[in-house]
């Protein structure tokens, strides 16, 4: 009793030793046959790659537009309060904002539509085709050099050569239809606000003119008094809305909303107290006052003139200027299928099987004989 129980422990080893064996056995009597399978599948593997149509890859690598330094950055920091208004939030990776601009559905559908890329991917509707279009193009940044390359795989190597190319000209398209750039930003803010303030300036110069013309307006200097006027009437309205801009993306308490909060306290101050000290028993006054709103406007529409000027200058500096260092060309070799990788996964798989089943057999007879 106690020699078997003492036994049991090298029978167990026995008995692993044996499944091990057991399981390379068959791998190794039969490795001629495992071969010739291998070599079989592999070989059957590589010639059906020629039945596979082949891909070719194009590519084009380009330089997209850089954001220069704005000649208008001193003149807006002189402006104090206007600095903020336009263009204040700058792109902090502009390569990604003109990636997502070419894999933007517009330029999916421009592409479909030149290309008549429904009908080469056999699509019925064009939403199948945009993810045909979004599988065979790759736009990456490059991290080190930020150049932007565009890929495209297509069975034609004239069409992905085309295809890689178009994506760069679809971009120029829609940079110069959307204020992509800082420059471009402010000259849209400004242009839209000068012609505001020109509608403005009309009306205040046709109201003047109705009110006429007196001795007692002249006495009281108004274009003294309309000049400061208007002065701290532009630099109120600035200030007015550079703190509205602040509340909108900052907490009532912060710091710079509370500071902008005390400059427009400031300057609504010195307003009215400009406002009190004018005569209410003045003979001019409706003069005067209609004046001084002519002033404040010409001198509102003068700074929003300038500059829409500058953004307008920088705009042209900057543009698209999209300078392609590599342009696509037709790929003289295809780029997929791979026959050596089709061929060793073959061979891989074929391998793997029948050797599953020379362990299993060997198992099966195994436990037949017990």
């Amino acid at each position: 009793m106690n020699t078997n129980t003492t036994a049991s422990p090298y029978a167990e080893d026995d008995d692993e030793g044996l499944d091990l064996r057991a399981l390379m056995q068959p791998l190794l009597q039969h490795w001629k046959q495992l071969v010739t399978v291998a070599l079989v599948a592999g070989s059957i593997g590589y010639a059906a790659s020629y039945l596979v149509k082949p891909t070719f890859t194009s590519t084009t690598t380009f330089l997209p537009p850089q954001q220069q330094q704005s000649t208008a950055a001193s003149a807006l920091a002189s402006l104090g309060a206007l600095a903020g208004l336009a263009g204040g939030s700058a792109v902090k990776s502009p390569a990604e904002q003109y990636v997502a601009l070419m894999q933007s559905v517009t330029v999916a559908d421009r592409m479909i539509d030149r290309f008549k890329l429904m009908e080469v991917y056999e699509t019925k509707f064009r939403q199948d085709a945009r993810k045909r279009l979004a599988a065979s193009s790759q736009i990456t940044v490059g991290k080190k050099d930020g150049l932007i390359s565009v890929a495209v795989d297509d069975h034609d190597p004239r069409r992905a050569a085309d295809m890689a190319n178009q994506y760069v000209e679809e971009l120029r398209y829609m940079t110069g239809h959307l204020a992509v750039s800082e420059a471009q930003q402010r000259r849209v803010f400004f242009e839209k606000q000068m012609q505001d303030t020109k509608s403005r300036l009309v009306s205040a110069q046709l109201a003047l003119q109705d009110s006429g013309f007196s001795l007692g307006a002249l006495k009281t200097e108004p274009k003294a008094a309309a000049d400061d006027y208007a002065r701290l009437r532009a630099e109120l309205s600035a200030a007015e809305v550079k703190s509205q801009a602040l509340r909108n993306s900052l907490a009532d308490g912060a710091p710079e909303v509370r500071q902008q909060n005390a400059v427009v306290g400031a300057l609504r101050s010195k307003l009215s107290e400009l406002e009190r000290n004018e005569a209410p028993e003045n003979k001019g006054a409706d003069y005067v006052t209609k004046y001084r709103e002519f002033k404040y406007q010409e001198t509102l529409f003068d700074l929003m003139a300038k500059q829409y000027e500058m953004a307008r200058v920088d705009e042209s500096r900057e543009g698209a200027l999209i300078q392609v260092v590599d342009v696509a060309k037709p790929a003289e070799r295809k780029s997929k299928p791979s026959r050596r990788l089709l061929a060793m996964g073959a061979a891989l798989i074929a391998l793997i099987i029948t050797a599953s089943r020379l362990i299993l057999l060997r198992r099966h007879e195994t436990n037949t004989a017990t």
